[in-house]
């Protein structure tokens, strides 16, 4: 107890972000001048006259699906439009649908393209069964995808460019150690929504941040990284060795990486190579994301404890605690300090580092933090699902997407839209954002440290999310 009165015990909490984020950095600044082309061969792959399209591998491309009513034709249209032999590669569109509108809508798209000559084949399943998971594993069994050397991954929201299938079968055709070619996500143009409203643009802070130090790093040390879930290209025996898709977790793509990973596969990450694709505006959408994102990973890390050999389950606990516990709790129990390096030197330092993956957002940073913060309650509590598997442990909800629906609508038809708490109200947020501004408010007449200027900070963010102040609102028509 003494110990967590001096807070003796934060150096322990933070080396290891820390040390994780600094390592990460130097590995990103110092291996990734070397270019991807020199560290792995990929040659185009040749014309041969006798030989025709046969030099071209066997490709199979899987866009899961369920009720994508937005953005289903820009992804099929996508997909069908990839550069390669059109007698090498199968597009496999994996509808799990439960509106029969929607299913007929998908069909009627795949039977439009295969009258243009393109290879589509529309799937369905008579359940649900593992989700995403249960879908991908369900393709793979059609005789024809177990004919093919490589399977590629997209979500439906996700639009490779043509050139997608030259850029990145290459790598895997010529080095037989690689088992994963990852591309990055691209949300940061015109016809992408990263400038749809602060959330998104707070979003594309994190997953750059993600995407040009955490995989960059992962991929130029040859360590190891976890596949994304879409835009990636597997080598089927590296899929098949590691046991192919399980549906034992909500995050899928992870669960395969690690796997393999033991198996001894290499992945590759490659940063130049973008795939456009949608952030979610709604917070609803977002909030049932991230808890995916952090109760899956937990969860795993329950099922593979003694094989799993890194984790980042505990840094939304560490956030959440320290800003939102802890320091709340130094303004009530004076005896409770913490030292200036706790609240300002490292996460300063730590904020900075996370800051540099998207420059042109940089003034953003406080808000950016603030609102991590408040997301941190949700991971934290996402993680601890996943860790005790609780009810919600393995729930997958679809993340929504917008597509052109929130453009489509006059800016006087948003505005007239009716007010619905059930919609727009989140209670705790709303709860812990009012105990935070009682402290503030408890600090700023009784305190000497002067933390009220956070708090009042942190609880305006918490009420404005609180209120669904954050992200776009499409109400339901």
């Amino acid at each position: 107890m003494e110990k967590f009165m001096t807070m003796e015990f934060l150096p322990e909490l933070f080396v290891g972000s820390a040390g994780d984020i600094a390592a990460q950095i130097l590995v990103y600044w110092g291996q990734f001048k070397m270019s991807v082309k020199k560290r792995y061969k990929c040659d185009p792959f040749e014309e041969d006259v006798e030989l025709g399209s046969s030099v071209y591998p066997m490709v199979v491309i899987q866009v899961p699906m369920f009720n994508e009513l937005e953005v289903y034709q820009l992804s099929i249209g996508a997909a069908c439009r990839l550069s390669w032999p059109s007698d090498r590669i199968v597009i496999q569109v994996l509808d799990d649908s439960t509106d029969p509108v929607i299913k007929d809508l998908v069909l009627k798209e795949c039977q439009s393209w295969q009258s243009k000559g393109v290879n589509v084949r529309y799937q369905v399943r008579d359940n649900r069964k593992g989700y995403k998971a249960g879908a991908l594993k369900e393709g793979l069994k059609r005789p024809y995808a177990k004919e093919c050397e490589y399977v590629v991954i997209f979500d439906a929201d996700f639009q490779p460019e043509p050139d997608f299938l030259t850029r990145t079968i290459p790598f895997l055709h010529h080095n037989p150690q690689l088992g994963l070619v990852q591309a990055r996500w691209k949300f940061g143009n015109a016809l992408m929504n990263s400038n749809d409203c602060l959330m998104t643009r707070m979003q594309e802070m994190t997953l750059d941040y993600h995407f040009k130090v955490e995989q960059e790093s992962g991929s130029t040390s040859w360590a190891f990284f976890g596949f994304n879930g879409t835009a990636g290209v597997w080598r089927m025996a590296a899929l098949d060795e590691a046991g192919g898709w399980q549906d034992r977790t909500t995050v899928e793509d992870m669960d395969l990486a690690v796997r393999a990973s033991l198996k001894g596969w290499k992945f590759l990450y490659v940063g130049a190579l973008m795939v456009k694709n949608e952030l979610p505006s709604v917070f609803k959408a977002y909030r049932f994301q991230q808890h995916r994102w952090s109760c899956g990973p937990a969860n795993l890390f329950r099922k593979m404890f003694y094989e799993i050999m890194k984790n980042k389950i505990v840094a939304h606990v560490v956030t959440f605690t320290l800003y939102c516990v802890v320091i709340p709790l130094t303004v009530l129990i004076p005896e409770v300090r913490i030292p200036r390096w706790g609240t300002v030197y490292i996460p300063t330092v730590i904020t900075l580092l996370n800051a540099v993956g998207t420059p042109r957002s940089f003034y953003l940073v406080v808000n950016w933090v603030l609102f991590e913060n408040v997301m941190s309650l949700h991971r934290t509590r996402a993680t601890l699902i996943g860790l005790f598997e609780t009810q919600r442990s393995n729930e997958w909800v679809v993340t929504g997407k917008v597509g052109d629906a929130s453009k489509a609508k006059t800016g006087t038809q948003q505005t007239q839209s009716r007010f619905k708490i059930g919609e727009r109200i989140y209670k705790l947020e709303l709860c812990l954002g009012i105990a935070l501004f009682g402290c503030a408010c408890y600090d700023l007449a009784y305190g000497d440290i002067h933390y009220y200027v956070f708090l009042y900070l942190q609880s305006i963010t918490f009420m404005t999310v609180g209120f669904g102040y954050v992200g776009i609102h499409v109400p339901n028509s």
